[in-house]
């Protein structure tokens, strides 16, 4: 993958050629391989490259053959030589970004429907006077822009937007959505004025500085169930996410896979594994040292059945300590989750054998895999309960039943949206009104709550979008590129997305078992207890270390006379949580890790 940064200027005044390359300086990390430039009076791109296919052609930013069109492209098109073979045009490169551009130049911006792989580019025509921007289907890969009355600016990351934009600000209505969602649901960002380009989105960029954004992909609505046997859809899934995994492995380097040794990593791993027959492959995981934890034992069983050449790495709390600024930094935003810096050092170990890695990122969202999704139903139906009641109870719960407090504080929520969103909140919206001195005033949930069928599906359409979107793919994204790493999620694939939604929900989840359909797919390819195995998760643990090693850093960053949480939410309260926690009586892990991400970020950004 690569870096995009671009700028179009309404006043007639010319891009600065000083200002792009400070914007690709900041996009370094994600291309460390070649650099360019293009610029022609108001419009200018910049692109750092990350070098997978085409390793000796295909510079960017890139001319069509008509003379009129230029692209800035981060991603790969999985299909591209499919592509190639249907269109007739005078390539003089090998590689997927030329594609692009002959699409484009032969078919248009409706070109995007095409596409098979994560992408994220802009294209300028001259011959129109419009720049199109697009965002690949599952919003594997980030776009963000800004714009006023003078210019419009994008780039892959918003650190590399301030050369252009100036000074940032915090947008404090997003902070609301920060405390509900450990990130921030798109179209917008936690730096005001800055938004992102929602999953499957084309926005044109007119010669008069008009902004239109438009959905040119959704996924498949109620309508479209497809009424199949279980065996059936075993059967369909099985065939998809081969099909993905064996387009996930195009590339002229070095290809790897993450294998936690839960079911949807190892089961990628095998697909993998079958698909390159003898040829060698590198696995990797990650630890914490830690029994309760640690699932490295799991990741080297399943590597010993495949045959993959096994990578470990420990991660510790000086690693949290010593890097949660840097990687503040290359988040653009706060570390959602504590695995942030655990994916980071997984990547650093995989980078020093291979450039791309296949990871099983999405079957969650796609298929139900978490707990709460067998409990969809009773998140709609939660209001029943007296909300005080619930909430007086998981006070009450002692440490140890920490799950069972998440699914109180959840359907204790005043609404189905609060309640639907509960599950992964750190902060009830109580809680957050009173943190931020009143509620919120836009509801980035809106849009998920109704006509997407069964509970189960709604939950499934909603975390797909938020969740999922723009917090754990952006932490691939994020992780892997601090490392110049490329990452893959077969899951992701838009026909394996498509083929998910268009199944009914009594084979995700069923006779109380979740992700059922991809768990039967994998004891195709697995022994049965890698399948059955409980779900653990990349837990960190976070709850000892914020009572021994990080407690004084926790204390000190949150509670400290400069600090901007402590400025910004009532501190009384922030030092409750802390004391709480340190006493043992209660996990606060989630809420003072909230919180104290959202610190360490305001400190590594410019204001």
């Amino acid at each position: 993958m690569c870096g995009i940064a671009g700028i179009r200027r309404f006043d007639g005044a010319p891009v600065s050629r000083e200002v792009l390359a400070e914007m690709a300086k900041r996009l370094h990390h994600r291309g460390p391989d070649d650099n360019g430039f293009f610029s022609d009076g108001s419009i200018g791109f910049a692109h750092t490259r990350l070098s997978i296919i085409d390793l000796a052609g295909s510079p960017q930013p890139m001319a069509g053959a008509s003379g009129t069109t230029t692209i800035a492209f981060n991603g790969e098109i999985l299909n591209y030589r499919q592509l190639r073979t249907e269109l007739s045009y005078p390539f003089r490169t090998n590689g997927d970004t030329e594609v692009l551009l002959a699409l484009y130049e032969q078919h248009g911006p409706s070109a995007v429907a095409k596409l098979r792989g994560q992408f994220a580019y802009a294209i300028h025509d001259a011959h129109t006077g419009e720049t199109h921007l697009f965002r690949d289907r599952l919003g594997i890969l980030p776009l963000y822009y800004y714009a006023d009355s003078k210019m419009f600016a994008f780039a892959s990351e918003i650190k590399a937007l301030l050369p252009a934009i100036g000074a940032a600000e915090v947008d404090h209505e997003s902070l609301h959505d920060y405390l509900a969602h450990r990130s921030v649901p798109a179209p917008h960002t936690l730096v005001r004025g800055v938004r992102k380009v929602p999953q499957g989105h084309h926005l044109v960029v007119t010669a008069k500085g008009e902004v239109r954004t438009e959905a040119y992909w959704e996924l498949p609505r109620e309508s479209e169930i497809r009424q199949v046997t279980p065996e059936e859809a075993v059967r369909l899934v099985d065939e998809a996410l081969t099909a993905s995994v064996r387009d996930a492995l195009v590339a002229d380097v070095p290809v790897g896979a993450y294998l936690s040794g839960g079911v949807d990593s190892s089961l990628i791993t095998a697909l993998v594994a079958r698909e390159r027959g003898d040829a060698e492959l590198h696995t990797f995981s990650a630890g914490f040292g830690d029994p309760r934890v640690d699932e490295i034992h799991h990741a080297e069983k399943v590597a010993g059945l495949v045959g993959s050449r096994h990578h470990n790495v420990i991660v510790t709390a000086d690693d949290f300590r010593d890097s949660w600024a840097k990687l503040s930094w290359h988040r653009d935003a706060p570390l959602s989750e504590p695995a942030d810096v655990a994916v980071f050092r997984l990547a650093e170990l995989a980078r020093r054998d291979v450039k791309v890695v296949l990871s099983g990122e999405g079957s969650d969202e796609l298929f139900g895999g978490y707990p709460k999704y067998r409990f969809a139903a009773a998140t709609r139906l939660a209001g029943i309960a007296p909300s005080f009641a619930l909430k007086r109870l998981e006070k009450a719960l002692p440490a140890s039943k920490a799950r069972l407090g998440v699914a109180l504080r959840a359907i204790s929520e005043p609404s189905y949206a609060e309640r639907m969103r509960g599950w992964f909140a750190p902060f009830t919206v109580s809680e957050r009104a009173a943190l931020l001195g009143g509620p919120a005033t836009r509801s980035v949930l809106a849009p998920y709550e109704n006509g997407r069928g069964d509970a189960l599906r709604r939950m499934l359409y909603a975390d797909s979008h938020t969740w999922l979107a723009d917090n754990l793919l952006e932490r691939g994204d994020r992780m892997s590129m601090a490392a110049s790493l490329e990452l893959r999620p077969p899951f992701l694939d838009h026909r394996v997305a498509e083929l998910a939604f268009s199944l009914p929900s009594n084979v995700k989840v069923r006779g109380g078992t979740t992700k059922w359909v991809v768990k039967e797919v994998a004891r195709k390819h697995l022994p049965a207890d890698i399948v059955d195995r409980p779900k653990s998760g990349f837990k960190v643990p976070l709850d000892a270390w914020f009572r021994d090693g990080l407690r004084d850093m926790a204390y000190d960053l949150l509670t400290g006379p400069t600090s901007f949480v402590g400025k910004t939410f009532d501190r009384t309260a922030v030092r409750s949580l802390l004391d709480d926690h340190d006493s043992g009586d209660r996990n606060e892990q989630p809420r003072i890790w909230t919180l104290l991400s959202l610190e360490v970020w305001h400190q590594t950004l410019s204001w």
